[in-house]
């Protein structure tokens, strides 16, 4: 049986801007992203129904026998089970929304045509963007569970790094620790494969440092924090995500947060998490086209890929960026910033795609990615469909 992991259109819009360049499941929250937290739990590399110009990268395999399940839906435990349970033709819904069914058609299937049942159990479902942070301890504490089980952590060698409650602690082959403070008391810290952690770095659970990337001298990383592989991070970080392959290397703030990949934050940014007032924080919706209230009291900012910022650029609570935005210069931009804007407070104007083009190829080459026609043609297609909100090539 093939599993395919299904885009619901809806949600889809909810999640922009991660999702102009991502299926929903490649979203990270915990340590790995949902694609592979399915991956570990079925045993097979699902594939993908997804928007139109990203099935090239993410495709679509051809079976006779489908187990469709919602791309914004983490695993668990009961999950699992009653998945197994499915006959061809049956489904699992949750509060209207389809979970899972089994299927022998490719597309997704219609609950009318399916024999439903509901799943009253909890669930995480990735349904809009700040549930990335507000459900990462959960996860990382679930993905540590599932990753290290019945496996032995590599050694921590160096005799002037200091930990508490060692069992909760988790290094894969070819980490590299000096001089740090790994505290596990609150949470699992989870370090992956020939991941950095330099001298005098804080680093509190629940935390997950992914492959190859960096904690650098001197920072303090807060708890219920995800770092995505091939990452440089530094300053203080509390409750966020990073997905992969971007850097926040210098001091600065950033809380209550979600970078998307190939992002850069520069030296001495922060961003505000709680208003002055202490109200909750409204985020800007693609659906509504509008703020959203969040029913969160702490949010901050929400970074689509490739998009990057100058040093000392401030960001008020709660602040959407798009993909390939550059922000820079004095003030507060504003809370919402279209993909490929350029500029900040002082206004913007369009950050055109072949300049984008150059800027990614460079920054890809670092890491040895090639920037290819097909991550080319996913971006053309993105700057195409934010043109209605760049408001200012409309003057």
């Amino acid at each position: 049986m093939t599993c395919i992991l299904f885009d619901d259109p809806q949600l889809r819009n909810h999640l922009l801007p991660l999702t102009y360049t991502r299926p929903i499941s490649e979203i990270r929250v915990g340590i790995l992203t949902i694609r592979e937290k399915w991956e570990k739990a079925l045993g097979q590399k699902p594939g993908y129904i997804t928007a139109s110009y990203l099935q090239k990268k993410y495709p679509l395999p051809k079976s006779s026998d489908y187990l469709f399940i919602n791309a914004a839906l983490c695993p668990n435990a009961a999950l699992l089970k009653e998945i197994e349970s499915l006959r061809n033709g049956e489904g699992i819904l949750h509060n209207g929304n389809l979970l899972a069914a089994k299927h022998n058609e490719p597309g997704i299937p219609m609950i009318e045509n399916l024999i439903c049942k509901n799943f009253e159990a909890d669930i995480n479902l990735i349904d809009r963007v700040w549930k990335i942070f507000s459900l990462n301890a959960a996860e990382l504490k679930t993905d540590f569970s599932f990753i290290t089980a019945g496996r032995q952590s590599a050694a921590i060698q160096d005799k002037h790094t200091i930990v508490y409650n060692r069992n909760q602690i988790f290094l894969e082959e070819g980490v590299n620790i000096k001089a740090a403070v790994l505290n596990a008391e609150d949470g699992p810290i989870y370090l992956g494969k020939n991941a950095v952690v330099q001298e005098g770095a804080l680093i509190k659970g629940s935390f997950a440092l992914c492959e190859g990337s960096h904690v650098n001298m001197g920072a303090k990383m807060r708890g219920d924090t995800t770092i995505g592989p091939f990452s440089k991070v530094g300053g203080e970080i509390s409750n966020s995500v990073i997905f992969g392959y971007s850097n926040k290397a210098h001091d600065g703030f950033l809380g209550n947060a979600v970078i998307g990949e190939w992002c850069n934050i520069g030296a001495d940014s922060n961003n505000s998490n709680l208003k002055n007032n202490y109200e909750n924080v409204k985020l800007w919706s693609y659906v509504k086209n509008g703020f959203e209230d969040t029913g969160l009291q702490f949010c901050g900012l929400i970074m689509g890929d490739h998009s990057k910022c100058g040093i000392n650029t401030m960001f008020n609570t709660g602040t959407v960026i798009g993909v390939s935005a550059n922000i820079f210069g004095d003030g507060f931009p504003r809370n919402f910033i279209p993909s490929f804007a350029w500029g900040g407070a002082a206004g913007f104007t369009t950050f055109q795609l072949k300049k984008a083009f150059e800027t990614t190829e460079k920054v890809m080459a670092r890491r040895k990615v090639v920037f290819d026609e097909v991550e080319k043609n996913i971006l053309e297609k993105v700057f195409e469909l934010s043109a209605l909100q760049r408001v200012w090539e409309k003057k």
